[in-house]
């Protein structure tokens, strides 16, 4: 993978480094809308999906985040169809913790034995031997969150797993983590109209800790109106100026936007170019988000 300043390339976005021996480039691309509707079964338009990731690849991106929950299956095994064998520095995240019933539906399992056979799964699907970024998908409240973390230090142990990561977690879930297995990243919802979690973002900041962002967009009549006029200004798409705000935010942040387009695809990943300037990036943080469950 190569790529050359000024040109439409994941690389202009600079780089983080994952656990001190993987560097990726800080926009990468979730791999959860190229599955079926409700985020099951196979995609619409399977040709669709499967040229978007190997454009992804093509633009320099060298982080795909999944999930086994997403598909279920589906996601993982399009993956390594689309780009198996995989060249050389691209890093593939999965997680594991839900089990899916239906379209929408999703129960928490994060039990041993469920993350035990999980990740055999994945790496059937993904046609690995080790996962490179293995990510606790979210805590389950009927089990252990520490006999979870157990399980995925063992599975690291085994050489099943290069670096454990954790997502949909608060700050305590992740030094409880860390104590007992080292932590690479954290994946949260956020955005620069939703900063529930910037305490959450700052610790990892001061920690070395990547911090992956879902639902990155801009959310809100006042955020849509911030984000609109600013777009506007540049000719730029709404989704390019928020992208832009979240890679200006925290040098942690991994904005991970996902697409079952090569149109959308490519729109996203212009924004590893574009520049906010001071005055525009301060007006996009003086706004005060509402909290998420009042949106409407």
């Amino acid at each position: 993978m190569s790529a050359t300043a000024g040109m439409l390339s994941a690389a202009n976005a600079g780089t983080f480094t994952l656990g001190g021996d993987l560097t990726v480039n800080r926009l990468g691309f979730g791999a959860m809308r190229i599955t079926g509707k409700g985020i099951w079964g196979p995609p619409a338009d399977r040709a669709a999906a499967l040229a978007t990731l190997r454009r992804a690849v093509e633009l320099d991106v060298n982080l795909i985040d999944t999930a086994d929950s997403y598909g279920p299956g589906v996601s993982e095994e399009l993956i390594a169809e689309a780009l198996w064998p995989y060249p050389n520095g691209l890093v593939i995240t999965t997680k594991a913790g839900w089990e899916r019933h239906g379209p929408g539906v999703w129960q928490h399992n994060a039990s041993p034995a469920h993350l035990e056979k999980a990740i055999e799964g994945s790496l059937q699907r993904l046609r690995l031997d080790r996962i490179d970024v293995y990510q606790l998908h979210v805590p389950d409240p009927a089990t252990s969150f520490d006999a979870s973390m157990e399980t995925l230090a063992r599975l690291r142990e085994q050489g099943k797993i290069r670096h454990v990561a954790l997502s949909n977690v608060t700050l305590e879930h992740v030094e409880r983590a860390r104590r007992i297995v080292p932590i690479v990243s954290v994946q949260n919802r956020y955005s620069f109209s939703d900063r529930e979690w910037d305490y959450l973002l700052d610790h990892c900041q001061a920690n070395g800790i990547a911090f992956l962002p879902w639902g990155p967009m801009a959310q809100g009549r006042k955020a849509n109106e911030a984000v609109e006029k600013i777009a506007a200004a540049h000719g730029a798409s709404t989704a390019v100026v928020s992208l832009a705000w979240l890679l200006r935010r925290s040098p942690v942040i991994l904005p991970i936007p996902g697409t079952a387009s090569v149109q959308h695809l490519e729109e996203n990943i212009s924004a590893a170019s574009f520049q906010l300037t001071d005055a525009e990036f301060a007006d996009l943080s003086a706004v005060v988000p509402k909290p998420y469950w009042l949106r409407g």
